[in-house]
């Protein structure tokens, strides 16, 4: 991939991202030539399409179902009243597609199954979960280590928020954290400012790995206390006997 990949309307575009300590013109190029899956799109799986959007990722498929409730607009920042009782999925593309004419967006209108996760991840450099229910998350997650792909798993609660950043075969997957799906509350409470924080870290997360820059969080994991106003962070210990990463290789 050369630099002349870019026309002169992209590197004006993406100027302010080009250079120390950010992009290279080799990693934004980098970019260009990716794809990332990102399911959902609402509290922080639209934060994150948006900012690898603006970034100018070349594809990016987003899958959210349902129609927008006035409840989704204190943090799914896809979405707008006058798209209240529409489809997500319309609205959400709208949004991307008005963001950056050299981006192409795949929008699927329901969350994917077990065969249909797994074939996207296929299609992708990086998957970003952002789904609310451990089910969700544990499918994309078995999706991405089967693929071989990086994960960024997202997750919030409240004023809370979680980020893992997982290499199959190298680090920690999900389900080696969660070998049993937990209880959960599907309908919790959450503030808007916390989903677009977590969703903007994943996207950081996966633009750094598809550009090649700076250092991913690989095997470790981020806890965002917003209530306490505290940050930490876990170094992440991967099963040998995980039975959804156990047995995998690292990536080349």
């Amino acid at each position: 991939m050369l630099l002349s990949d870019l026309s002169g309307d992209e590197l004006a575009r993406y100027a302010r991202q080009i250079g120390p300590g950010a992009l290279s013109a080799q990693g934004q190029t980098r970019l260009k030539h990716a794809a990332a899956l990102v399911s959902r799109a609402g509290g922080m799986g639209g934060p994150a399409a948006l900012a690898l959007v603006m970034a100018g990722i070349g594809r990016l498929v987003f899958a959210h179902g349902g129609n927008l409730d006035s409840p989704d607009l204190n943090r799914q920042v896809l979405g707008s009243e006058e798209g209240l009782g529409k489809p997500r999925v319309v609205c959400f593309s709208e949004t991307l597609r008005a963001m950056n004419r050299f981006v192409e967006i795949e929008a699927i209108d329901h969350e994917p199954d077990d065969d249909e996760a797994l074939a996207l991840a296929r299609r992708v450099q990086v998957v970003l979960s952002c789904a609310p229910t451990f089910a969700e998350r544990l499918r994309l997650n078995r999706a991405a280590v089967e693929a071989g792909v990086p994960l960024i798993d997202a997750a919030q609660w409240g004023m809370t928020g979680t980020l893992i950043v997982v290499d199959p075969g190298r680090t920690a997957c999900l389900q080696c954290l969660y070998p049993v799906v937990p209880e959960f509350e599907e309908m919790f409470p959450v503030v808007g400012a916390i989903s677009m924080a977590v969703g903007s870290l994943a996207a950081l997360e996966a633009i750094k790995i598809l550009a090649g820059s700076g250092t991913p969080n690989f095997g470790r994991l981020l806890l965002i206390d917003g209530f306490q106003g505290r940050w930490s962070q876990i170094e992440l210990r991967r099963d040998p006997d995980c039975r959804c990463c156990g047995a995998r290789k690292p990536r080349q």
